[in-house]
């Protein structure tokens, strides 16, 4: 069985094709579908098993990095959402996607006033470069799962930076095992910057749900699927595939369970 993903596009969004070639080389078919068309039940989210929602400024970040789509996300797409998280489904927010899954409540998906943002960068500005990821072995990330060696991806965002209500709120995280992935040095140790290209908090870089299907995540996958998308691709004939990957792939072949 393949696997049917969608992607959601919205005015702004820009790496809908980049997330449909992630999806192609891990394994599924994708569709791009406007969120409009899912808000007048012309398609229907059910009858897919996994939903990214991708990276770029949706909607122009007017009111805020994802704000509106969130809006959408809440109130003209909420049941069906609800359902497909409580299913089971994969959902991967990629970057402003990332940002929206956050504003729509989606993530972290716990109980009570909200305890976690995402907000400028430390450096108040755009940061774009390549980033190393270490992913936490006790999380209950499905798309995080087997990856024990570090990974390379890129970032690109103004309004990554994860801010938490309290230390108090970093321990439940991790106790839970909502932490997926984390900004680490090159040794893998704990980074500075631009290791950490935000400042953000406990060095998070992507985060799950307690269930562990909805993953958001300020770097790029979809943009290391290839060897030949890595600054160093020449200098390292090893590289078969890019990193990124793997995420794809785990949750491909998490989907085809459902």
């Amino acid at each position: 069985m393949t696997p049917n993903v969608l992607i959601l596009r919205a005015p702004g969004i820009n790496r809908d094709g980049d997330a449909a070639m992630a999806c192609e080389l891990a394994g599924a078919s994708a569709e791009r579908v406007h969120v409009n068309r899912i808000a007048d039940g012309t398609v229907r989210l059910r009858d897919y098993a996994m939903l990214i929602i991708p990276g770029g400024f949706s909607y122009g970040d007017d009111l805020g990095a994802g704000k509106l789509l969130a809006v959408d996300l809440a109130h003209r797409l909420g049941d069906q959402l609800r359902d497909f998280v409580a299913d089971g489904r994969p959902v991967i927010g990629i970057c402003n996607g990332f940002q929206v899954l956050v504003k729509a409540g989606v993530l972290p998906g716990n109980a009570g006033p909200p305890t976690f943002t995402l907000t400028d960068n430390r450096s108040g500005r755009f940061e774009c470069r390549w980033v190393r990821l270490q992913a936490d072995p006790q999380s209950r990330c499905i798309f995080t799962r087997g990856i024990e060696c570090m990974i390379e991806v890129p970032v690109a965002h103004g309004e990554g930076r994860v801010a938490l209500a309290d230390a108090g709120t970093l321990a439940d995280l991790r106790a839970a095992g909502q932490v997926a992935l984390r900004y680490v040095a090159d040794d893998g140790g704990s980074p500075a910057y631009p290791a950490n290209p935000n400042g953000s908090a406990g060095d998070i870089a992507g985060i799950c749900n307690a269930q562990g299907n909805v993953l958001g995540l300020m770097p790029h996958p979809e943009n290391a699927i290839r060897p030949q998308q890595h600054p160093r691709w020449t200098r390292e004939p090893w590289r078969d595939v890019g990193d990124g990957l793997a995420i794809f792939r785990n949750a491909v072949e998490y989907a085809k369970t459902l």
